[in-house]
């Protein structure tokens, strides 16, 4: 493992492992779940330590790709400005996400994390650093973002902020049946009243599951949201809402205890065969209803968690971020935790294959941080029409392949 101090040292490793057919991968915080960040028989780069948040301008930031969205949250709001789109866990590393989209509340309305950014450094295979952005080397930085580190890796970037509210009024409504949080997922969306959108998926205490729509409206006292306009019209069951105040840090942030609880007492290292699929809006609430019909806690683990996030896709720029083709798209995933055997992890791989089929069948596609195993066909299907532009891309700018081999792309 490389620990590089300077983006010098990546590019010299990686020039050397071009010239010599090693394989070399680079790893962010390691979140990904079926050996994504890893390079069997070569060099996996460990970026945890490259981690500088260079500059916070007036509408962007310099970060090193190793860098955490929580460390450049917190360099922002100190100028009154924030990422447009995080993940809920924010000790992501900025190169991790922007290789495979990032993916949040709030994409709904400013699309993924990849469709946010202004500028990349990245490092090719030969060990070139280059400049990459929509109006030069644009080819390059297409197939960089969402590319799965497949033609270049990233070591920094330049990102979009925009003014940051101070508070954030967290909504949780709870429902009865899928359909009816689904109807007012789609009717909030349209309408944007909420800044933040999410959905879930729980065991209730009878064995059946219950549902719930997470939402936040942004603001900054003394103007808070009109809680009436936000909920008058939409199905949940009355009196069973909860509604508080957060400051926006403290929203943005609200996994934090619960994860470090689960490092605390070991969970969080078992093993997580997660499944992450975008489903279009005409058949979300088929195909979850069917997932779900069968689904039973023990699936998905003593502290997994299942979600929908409700997104429209025009908000989804990035060519190889691969959606559906309809206006609304549902991000469904089961964060499924397992036992630590090879039992239950291949039991639950096998079901996110199956389940990744039936998905494929109804128009679905695959957000690649998970755990489905793929073949090269499988990748050449999943791109689609954007296959030409990444095998282009490969052929030119990692001739050898040695770039990130975890996928099995090509």
């Amino acid at each position: 493992m490389l620990r590089p101090g300077s983006t010098a040292d990546i590019a010299e490793m990686v020039r050397f492992c071009d010239c010599h057919g090693i394989p070399v991968a680079a790893r962010g915080q390691g979140h990904s779940t079926y050996g994504q960040a890893q390079a069997p028989g070569g060099l996996v780069i460990d970026m945890s330590l490259f981690d500088t948040v260079h500059h916070v301008g007036e509408d962007r930031a310099v970060v090193d790709a190793g860098t955490r969205w929580s460390s450049l949250v917190a360099a922002s709001l100190a100028r009154g400005l924030t990422p447009p789109v995080l993940t809920d866990y924010l000790e992501l590393s900025v190169g991790g996400t922007l290789s495979v989209g990032g993916i949040g509340g709030t994409s709904g309305r400013y699309g993924a994390q990849a469709d946010n950014v202004l500028e990349l450094e990245v490092v090719t295979a030969d060990g070139r650093r280059e400049t990459c952005s929509p109006t030069r080397e644009r080819g390059l930085f297409e197939s960089v973002l969402s590319g799965l580190g497949q033609c270049a890796l990233i070591v920094r970037a330049t990102v979009r902020l925009l003014p940051a509210p101070a508070s954030a009024r967290r909504y949780k409504l709870y429902y009865r049946d899928l359909t009816a949080l689904t109807a007012d997922q789609r009717r909030v969306l349209a309408d944007g009243r909420f800044g933040y959108v999410e959905g879930q998926v729980y065991a209730d205490p009878t064995g059946g599951w219950g549902y719930m729509l997470e939402a936040a409206a942004f603001f900054t006292p003394p103007s808070p949201p009109d809680d009436a306009a936000r909920l008058q019209d939409l199905q949940y069951e009355r009196g069973s809402e909860e509604i508080v105040d957060l400051s926006y840090l403290d929203f943005l942030d609200r996994l934090a205890r619960s994860v470090e609880y689960l490092k605390f007492t070991g969970e969080w290292h078992h093993p997580h065969p997660w499944l992450n699929i975008f489903l279009p809006d005409s058949s979300t609430d088929a195909f979850v209803h069917g997932v779900l019909k069968t689904l039973t806690p023990e699936d998905i683990g003593p502290t997994g968690v299942v979600l929908l996030y409700p997104i429209r896709r025009e908000r989804l720029r990035t060519p190889l971020l691969r959606v559906p083709h309809e206006p609304v798209i549902f991000l469904f995933t089961l964060l499924r935790t397992a036992l630590p055997s090879p039992l239950a992890v291949a039991n639950m791989t096998a079901s996110n294959r199956a389940l990744y089929e039936r998905a494929r069948a109804v128009g679905g596609t695959a957000y690649p941080v998970g755990t489905i195993p793929f073949t090269h066909e499988d990748w050449r299907d999943h791109f689609g029409a954007a296959w030409t532009l990444l095998s282009e891309a490969k052929r030119h700018y990692d001739p050898h392949r040695v770039l990130t081999p975890g996928q099995g792309i090509f």
